[in-house]
């Protein structure tokens, strides 16, 4: 599986918790990565879990930063597609940091083209990239 199905699966499991309990997460963990039409190796079923985990670790810090750069917007009123895309790219930015900015912003806005509404690619871009400067400034 490529880096880019692995970030992709991870983006649809973090997704999918969303609209459940804390305590069916470990269920629906499980029964997610059985139900993958591509067979799923250990590295990447770790990368996708530690990515996941790491994401609803740092949620709160994660939601508050995308609430300071998403301008008219907040956490509780975005999509939930969309949310899930940000918070991921977050993560990966923020914490994770295995890959460059650019690679973690780049491939957000190819999961809003597949997954989100026409002018998600732009939001999702134009609130990576504040976030993206913010930190380096």
């Amino acid at each position: 599986m490529s880096r880019r199905s692995a970030r992709q699966n991870a983006f649809k499991l973090l997704f999918q918790i969303d609209f459940h309990e804390a305590t069916e997460h470990e269920d629906i963990r499980a029964l997610f990565l059985e139900e993958q039409e591509e067979p799923v190796s250990e590295k990447d079923k770790t990368y996708i879990l530690n990515t996941v985990e790491g994401t609803k670790a740092h949620i709160t810090e994660i939601d508050n930063k995308i609430d300071a750069f998403a301008k008219n917007w907040d956490t509780k009123r975005m999509n939930r597609v969309d949310l899930a895309i940000l918070r991921l790219a977050v993560y990966e930015m923020l914490f994770a940091k295995e890959a460059p900015v650019a690679v973690v912003i780049n491939e957000a806005v190819e999961l809003a083209k597949e997954f989100s509404s026409d002018e998600a690619p732009g939001f999702i871009n134009g609130v990576l990239g504040k976030i993206a400067k913010s930190e380096n400034a």
